[in-house]
């Protein structure tokens, strides 16, 4: 019984027939659990079909509580551990245990948990990659990732530069436009909400100096801006074609100067014979 659920749960593509149509369930269900909240926001619409809604929304928390279960029920298979309660420990806060969680706890604690997590259903589709057969892209996210691990310590610089920049941008205006408005820049942070819509360019025009030193100051900032947001984008890439380089060159290190095959494989020692 549970190799079967853990067939059904875990194995996607990679089973049998039944094992995919589960896994393409599941992940339509998600897209039209999140199609329906959508639809939800629209007045018009919520008026019209709030029963269907809510009715399609009970029928979806149930299939993804019974589902949640049976993925605890196979923890001690995913999740090994000295006993069972460990195992469904680990799944249970595991990341994607907790995104599975928190999709369906609201509606079971409705007095304590107030915010919608439903959203967080669009994350549950990253289980379900290996039907779209994206697993060969894998490489290049976890090239990514091992930039970013390196270029950690010039990021951190980069993250407390702006940082520091925000916040003196920050006390300058309020102390200099404060006076002259004081809906707008009634305190620092508010202060700062303007001075992080400034560095990133974005510049929402809900808040703006009027006075000619607050306006230099929010040129400054503006340009200051233009390279603060390129310098992340700017060490990742450089990182990621460093990287790029270093994994090509392992690879022609790799080729045998003969037959030109990966040394590596099962064709070398083929050619070699």
């Amino acid at each position: 019984m549970k190799s079967r659920i853990y067939e059904l749960v875990e194995k996607g593509s990679h089973g049998r027939r039944l094992n995919q149509m589960f896994d393409n369930f599941i992940m339509s269900l998600i897209v039209m659990s999140l199609v329906s909240i959508i639809l939800e926001s629209i007045p018009d619409v919520h008026s019209k079909y709030s029963e269907i809604l809510y009715g399609f929304n009970i029928l979806s928390i149930g299939i993804f509580t019974i589902e949640y279960f049976m993925r605890i029920y196979v923890s001690d298979v995913t999740h090994p551990s000295e006993t069972r309660l460990k195992s469904a420990s680990k799944f249970i806060f595991s990341t994607y245990g907790l995104i599975d969680l928190l999709a369906i706890l609201p509606f079971f604690l409705p007095m304590l948990i107030k915010i919608d997590l439903r959203f967080l259903r669009a994350l549950r589709l990253t289980r379900f990659l290996r039907i779209l057969k994206l697993n060969r892209y894998n490489d290049s996210l976890n090239l990514i990732w091992a930039v970013i691990k390196e270029k950690k310590s010039e990021l951190a610089v980069t993250g407390f530069l702006t940082f520091l920049i925000l916040m003196i941008a920050s006390f300058l205006m309020y102390h200099i436009e404060g006076d002259k408005q004081p809906e707008a820049f009634s305190n620092i942070l508010e202060s700062f909400w303007w001075a992080v819509a400034t560095l990133t360019t974005v510049g929402y025009g809900d808040i703006y100096p009027i006075t000619g030193l607050g306006k230099f100051i929010s040129g400054l900032i503006a340009i200051l801006g233009i390279g603060i947001v390129a310098l992340p984008t700017g060490i990742v890439g450089a990182g990621f074609m460093a990287k790029v380089e270093q994994v090509k060159q392992k690879k022609e290190d790799r080729k045998c100067p003969h037959c030109g095959c990966d040394l590596l494989t099962r064709q070398h020692e083929i050619h070699s014979n």
